[in-house]
């Protein structure tokens, strides 16, 4: 009877786990539910393969093992790599549809587009460099969700203000990298550079995500006043 409920309970976390991982939406609740499903899927296992001692062994060790590459030393980054990284990234999402608080390809918002391309562009460096550092940057970023209006107020520091307002259609770019944001007075939305005049973002109006032309193509966005921000790992020492 025990292990029956033991099973019952596992499935139903597997489950729960899969469905938090195919819904494009990301918030703090989600994050919980998932870290609490992952857990009690964990459990549940160790549990059923107790009797074997050497597969309990192995399976009472991964959580060490998955945590061990975050306990790496951390390193000073190539911000030129992650840049390129974070760049290569953002044009992923290209076509993507637009869904309001997604993070996902199935779905993203315009807060969500920066952040989850930084974040692949911080596990895939951290990853290729065996830089802990790098890895709970990016572990950071995903339990601590950003809003553009957020990100706008240097949210955690994780931007810096470059200073400089305007339009899109009008301001100079003289100075601006690939990776910089473009936040709307307000927070409503936000716009991220990807170089040559062009901006791309999750557009509710275009209901996908696009890149644009900030100079020739005709977008709402690019008319409204904006404030230009850098994310603290990418700005200049």
């Amino acid at each position: 009877m025990m292990r029956r409920l033991v099973i019952l309970m596992t499935v139903g976390a597997v489950l729960a786990t899969a469905l938090i991982l195919i819904n494009p939406v990301s918030s703090g609740m989600l994050r919980l539910a998932l870290v609490g499903a992952i857990g009690v899927v964990w459990l549940g296992v160790l549990i059923l393969v107790w009797p074997s001692k050497g597969v309990r062994l192995g399976w009472a060790m991964l959580p060490g093992l998955v945590a061990l590459p975050f306990l790496l030393p951390g390193r000073k980054m190539d911000e030129m790599e992650l840049r390129q990284r974070y760049v290569e990234a953002l044009t992923g999402f290209e076509g993507s549809p637009y869904h309001w608080g997604g993070e996902a390809r199935r779905g993203i918002d315009c807060s969500g587009l920066p952040r989850r391309s930084l974040r692949q562009a911080l596990i895939a460096y951290g990853t290729g460099h065996a830089d802990g550092g790098a890895l709970r940057m990016a572990l950071e970023h995903w339990w601590y969700d950003a809003s553009a209006k957020a990100l706008s107020e240097g949210y955690r520091g994780y931007t810096v203000s470059l200073g400089r307002k305007g339009t899109v259609k009008e301001m100079d770019y003289t100075g601006l990298k690939p990776g910089d944001l473009a936040v709307t007075q307000g927070g409503a939305h936000v716009l991220v550079y990807v170089g040559g005049n062009r901006w791309i973002q999750a557009d509710p109006g275009l209901e996908k995500v696009a890149t644009l032309d900030g100079r020739r193509d005709e977008n709402h966005w690019f008319g409204a006043k904006v404030t230009l921000h850098r994310w603290g790992v990418l700005a200049d020492p």
